[in-house]
């Protein structure tokens, strides 16, 4: 045997062995998070057992009886829609640009170290600055408008660049073959690079979506904290601050009633309300994915053929 061929087995023998370690780790590493999660499934599935039922998710809350859990349900579904709605569009542009029209130079590398740096701020901070800047010095007061506001400038950095690396993904030669059959770049990034990107900004709607729905300290001092008693949603207004419809209104999330729940809750039902409230809370958040991975796979279908 030739020192080259006893060479190139000892070479394969360590690469077929680090495979195999790092398969090893993997697997051990993703285990352990589906373990995680599923402890904390558990052990909020069993705490509100006997919690959850129709008459909690759909009652209105009480200080002096368990309640129910609906106008701040409704609440955090609506700052989701309306904080999404902002994020979203904005984001998926800021993406596109960054991704099709804008290139490497040091102004683009300033923005993704701000987009990182935004990302990685506490978001009490952003919270306060929220509470400066939208409920003091534009008057809001604590509004869902100014919530959404808040998580807006606390996501969007993550969304665009979500987008951005959605789109970097989809492969030069779709771009090629779309400018070589006469379309302009626009049409070739609305017909071509959207649809196959779809996937990636799914994942990215899905994280950041996801950040928002469970968003406390942001929303402590901007949307308030008062808890809302009912909602009579057949009142329709986008103006009147008693109509749950309206984006002018104090808006509580579950998340922030857990919080104050927690901290400061005096009912002797307040155990059992923080266990189904973070019950529903999570279940929401399932919800909400699956929904959101199963809509992307349908557009990916549809949009390309696929």
């Amino acid at each position: 045997m030739t020192p080259s061929t006893r060479l190139l087995r000892r070479t394969s023998r360590r690469t077929v062995l680090a495979d195999r370690a790092a398969t090893v780790v993997l697997w051990a590493t993703g285990c352990f998070v589906l373990l995680i999660l599923g402890g904390i499934v558990v052990h909020f599935a069993l705490a509100a057992a006997k919690v959850v039922s129709p008459s909690f998710i759909f009652g209105d809350p009480s200080s002096t009886a368990l309640g129910g859990v609906l106008p701040l349900l409704w609440n955090s579904v609506y700052m989701l829609v309306l904080a999404m709605l902002i994020a979203v569009p904005v984001g998926i542009l800021g993406g596109i640009y960054m991704s099709e029209y804008a290139g490497d130079n040091r102004i683009t590398g300033t923005i993704r170290f701000a987009q990182e740096a935004v990302s990685s701020v506490p978001s009490i901070v952003v919270g306060l600055f929220g509470l400066i800047l939208f409920v003091d010095y534009f008057h809001f007061g604590f509004t869902a408008l100014g919530g959404a506001f808040a998580l807006t400038l606390f996501n969007l950095p993550l969304m665009t660049r979500l987008a951005e690396q959605a789109l970097r993904a989809v492969p030069q030669d779709e771009r090629s073959a779309s400018l070589a059959l006469g379309a302009t770049k626009w049409q070739t990034i609305l017909h071509v690079v959207l649809p196959l990107a779809i996937p990636g900004l799914v994942t990215g709607v899905i994280l950041t979506a996801g950040r928002v729905f469970g968003e406390a300290a942001v929303l402590l001092f901007t949307a308030g904290m008062s808890t809302p008693v009912h909602y009579d949603f057949l009142h329709f207004s986008l103006t009147d601050q008693s109509s749950p419809w309206s984006p002018f209104r104090p808006a509580t999330t579950l998340s922030v009633y857990i919080y104050s729940l927690q901290s400061e809750g005096l009912s002797a039902f307040k155990d059992q309300i923080v266990d189904g409230s973070a019950a529903i809370l999570i279940s929401m958040v399932f919800v909400f994915n699956l929904g959101a991975r199963l809509l992307g796979r349908l557009l990916t279908r549809r949009l390309t053929a696929a």
